[in-house]
């Protein structure tokens, strides 16, 4: 997987003409709309559906 990501449209107004920013890593400026924006990554989202793992020994029942 790319570290580096470029957008396809403004997410403002949706414009395609979007160039890199001099201001730094993941910003980008609109052309059409004269907005500046920056993307990054946060992290992974645990799977729907899915709690996390159960850690053996803990809410086990004994009699």
């Amino acid at each position: 997987m790319s570290g580096r990501a470029a957008p396809f449209y403004c997410p403002y107004c949706g414009d395609e003409d979007l160039r890199p920013s001099e201001e730094g890593h993941g910003v980008w400026e609109c052309t059409a709309c004269s907005r500046a924006f920056r993307l990054s990554f946060l992290g992974l989202l645990a799977p729907r559906g899915r709690g996390p793992a159960p850690v053996p020994g803990e809410g086990d029942i004994t009699s």
